[in-house]
């Protein structure tokens, strides 16, 4: 028992896991567990949007020291405007509005990694560059209206099969397809060995340019897909909508076990720690206390979680 107790307890995802579950605890202590099942239905819904841009920010960590895609916040815009403006509340062209999105996705994706490949640019200034071109197209396109979603793709952001929120199992559905990648692909070992070594990976004969290239279009399309969903959630695309998922994304990968120098990723770490991520902003709430308080201490919990997993996964 001791054994099994400590082989559990080594992996990286728990950490993010035990802190969401204490943490969901705590709020339904203070509420007083009346709306202990809203508050878990709401979580899953919530947290769902921060797994699905984590799982794309994941994949680019995952590379290696330097990767990193700052363009999310402005797919995520982008692709929730023209969606919904290609809809235009139409229920026969919700299907259609999908493969716009994931058209901006993949085009966004192009364009990253011909910014970073081409004109040789490191990841974080590329990824910055694209991000206010694409916010720019999303203000001229948006130009302060907010289109409605069909009712039917409404209905469905916003509905429960069996009591779990719709938007969770499309990020189950998600979760699983970047876990098969990762872990039963000829793609997921690719992607490992190039974030422990390029130079190796390329003595091995492995495409990292190719790979790397899939990866940032992957990281591009999810973005899109969360910002389709997010919009349709929310009941319009809004010009901010995906202003909060940039340094979200980043964290929920750190805090999940992901390793931040690259060649480790972990798929079910970003589930914990994007249910924990909302939980503190709930919690927080909850008490009372004012934005930057707010800020500080989510910060501070954050470091906390880091510092445990860090230190019980040295002691391996």
């Amino acid at each position: 028992m001791r054994k099994l107790l400590n082989s559990t307890f080594t992996r990286p995802w728990i950490w993010s896991w035990l802190a969401a579950l204490v943490t969901f605890a705590l709020t339904v202590v203070v509420t007083g567990g009346a709306a202990s099942f809203s508050l878990a239905q709401a979580t899953l819904t919530f947290a769902t949007f921060s797994l699905i841009v984590g799982l794309g920010q994941m994949l680019v960590i995952t590379l290696g020291p330097g990767n990193v895609d700052l363009s999310v916040p402005a797919t995520i815009t982008l692709s929730g405007t023209l969606a919904l403006k290609f809809m235009d509340a139409d229920p026969s062209l919700i299907l259609p509005g999908l493969f716009v999105a994931i058209g901006i996705g993949i085009g966004v994706g192009i364009a990253n990694y011909a910014l970073i490949k081409l004109l040789r640019i490191p990841p974080i200034i590329a990824t910055l560059s694209m991000s206010f071109l694409v916010q720019s197209l999303a203000i001229w396109s948006n130009r302060g209206l907010r289109i409605k979603p069909p009712e039917e793709l409404s209905a469905f952001t916003t509905g429960l099969v069996f009591g779990i929120p719709n938007i969770a199992v499309v990020g189950l559905l998600l979760s699983a397809i970047v876990w098969w990648l990762l872990d039963r692909s000829i793609y997921g070992r690719w992607i490992s060995a190039i974030g422990q070594s390029p130079f190796a990976a390329r003595m091995a004969g492995i495409p990292v340019d190719g790979t790397r290239f899939v990866t940032y279009l992957l990281c591009a399309v999810l973005a899109a897909l969360c910002g389709y969903l997010l919009a349709s959630f929310s009941g319009g695309a809004a010009l901010n909508m995906g202003a909060e998922y940039l340094l979200m994304s980043i964290a929920v990968v750190v805090i999940g076990g992901s390793a931040v120098a690259g060649g480790n990723s972990n798929v079910p770490g970003i589930w914990g720690a994007s249910l924990f991520m909302f939980l503190v902003v709930s919690m927080l709430n909850t008490y009372g206390f004012g934005a930057g308080i707010r800020l500080m201490l989510t910060g501070l919990i954050i470091i906390a979680v880091i510092i445990a997993a860090s230190r019980r996964v040295s002691t391996r």
